[in-house]
């Protein structure tokens, strides 16, 4: 059990490239997006479209996800088993409010280009506890050029006197500490303001941390930013609009110019002004508008506007504007650019997702003894587009009907958070209504017709 001579003070000159870049991307976001304060105190605005096309991008991918627990078999004891993890990976979901973490760290990992989980056991609590730590805090080591190999990892962040003394049992000398956690796959170690504290092995056998990058730069470990391809263009659009904004304000508050004369005292423009100057001498408002001047500016912030849309592949209709009234595949046509970047982005999250899930069942097992048997994980996205949900059921009903897809199937294509458990509830009512039925023909009342409840249409459809 070594740490191959681990030394936390060797963080600080570590990946100094990637978390200026962080920092430069969450100010970036924030709207401080002017390299250079003004020098005449000219105005320098900001319109923050980089932040909005983010929040949008987020917003539809993250409308909708669920984790679908597979069977690896169809026996009644793997049923069982999948039953179990399935609720199993429910109960984390809900104590840990995975929902809207997920949300947040998406956020995160957009304007920053990574994001991490980190998946542990809470023993005072006896449940998993899932974290987003700030992915400027990790540091992560792989085998040669296999990225997704990782055999050691180590977690940065401070804590407060207080926090340290409630955790660890550890009063430092000043008002904060700087912890460090170096996990392998067998050891774990902790150090606090460089000093090592404890040394173990690693309980769970595992590196309890997902790292993912938002999107991905071919054979590299470490992601993009989506800022990284709107800065420019953002920018300049600050410019744009505040050279155009200075126009008007100047056009509103006219320049008088005077030709031929050496001295002017109560030159003012002002309602009835009287200007007195010499015989020879001209005198006239400077008009900055004057030859559609604005025009051009507008054009060329038009452009701009374009430009941005086309970077960060959000069309206009993603923000709710469409050419007319669209619906089915013209609307997808048109929101081509955003479904390939959601895609993208997808391809991504369900890896690190599965693999985050994965960690919390084997924690669960671990520590509560519950056996899950073997399992397949799968994430279920609801779609970027709203659907003609009419059209799906109707198309689902006749694939049902026609043997090409089970209903466990059509229930998931529809968006049904857990197929399994409804198809339960739908065997339990079909008996039910078996029963009934029996009962009813067993026991006819004398003079009444029997009243029987068709099971072709209240049991075995769709």
């Amino acid at each position: 059990m070594t740490s191959d001579n681990f030394n936390p003070s060797h963080l600080e000159q570590t990946d100094l490239a990637r978390i200026r870049n962080y920092h430069q991307m969450l100010d970036f976001y924030n709207g401080k997006q002017w390299q250079s304060r003004s020098i005449r105190g000219e105005k320098q605005l900001s319109f923050n479209y980089a932040r909005t096309i983010i929040d949008k991008v987020t917003a539809y991918m993250m409308a909708g996800v669920h984790c679908k627990v597979n069977t690896a078999d169809d026996s009644e004891d793997a049923r069982e088993k999948t039953s179990k993890a399935e609720k199993a990976l429910q109960g984390a979901y809900i104590a840990n409010n995975l929902e809207q973490l997920d949300f947040d760290t998406e956020t995160d990992c957009a304007i920053l280009g990574d994001a991490c989980y980190k998946v542990t056991w809470d023993a005072p609590e006896k449940r998993v506890r899932v974290t987003a730590p700030d992915v400027s805090g990790i540091y992560a080591w792989w085998l040669g050029d296999d990225t997704a190999k990782i055999w050691r990892v180590a977690s940065k962040y401070s804590l407060t006197a207080d926090e340290s003394t409630m955790l660890y049992g550890v009063k430092p000398a000043g008002k904060t500490v700087k912890i460090v956690e170096f996990w392998t796959d067998n050891l774990f170690e902790l150090w606090l303001d460089g000093n090592l504290i404890e040394k173990k092995a690693n309980p769970y056998g595992f590196i309890p941390f997902v790292i993912f990058p938002n999107l991905r730069k071919p054979k590299m470990f470490w992601g993009e930013s989506d800022i990284t391809q709107l800065a420019e263009s953002q920018c300049e659009l600050n410019r744009a609009m505040s050279q155009l904004s200075r126009i008007l304000e100047l056009s509103g508050n006219p320049i008088a110019v005077l030709e031929n004369v050496e001295q002017s005292e109560d030159i003012a423009v002002s309602p009835g002004a009287v200007w007195n100057i010499p015989e020879e001498a001209k005198a006239y408002l400077l008009d900055l508008l004057q030859g559609g001047g604005v025009n051009l500016h507008i054009e060329y912030i038009n452009l701009l506007y374009r430009t941005l849309h086309d970077l960060g592949e959000s069309p206009r209709a993603t923000f709710g504007s469409t050419s007319g009234n669209l619906s089915g595949i013209a609307l997808e046509i048109e929101m081509q650019p955003l479904l390939q970047k959601v895609w993208r982005k997808r391809l991504i999250r369900n890896t690190a997702y599965c693999r985050r899930n994965r960690l919390i069942l084997k924690l669960a097992s671990k520590y509560t003894g519950l056996d899950f048997g073997n399992y397949n994980l799968q994430m279920v996205w609801s779609p970027v587009l709203p659907r003609d949900m009419a059209g799906v059921v109707s198309n689902e009903q006749i694939l049902v009907q026609n043997g090409i897809h089970s209903r466990r199937t059509a229930m998931s294509q529809i968006g049904i958070a857990s197929p399994e458990s409804e198809f339960a509830g739908w065997l339990e009512e079909r008996d039910a209504i078996l029963k009934m039925n029996s009962e009813h023909n067993s026991k006819p009342s004398a003079g009444k017709t029997r009243e029987r409840v068709p099971v072709s249409t209240a049991a075995e459809g769709f």
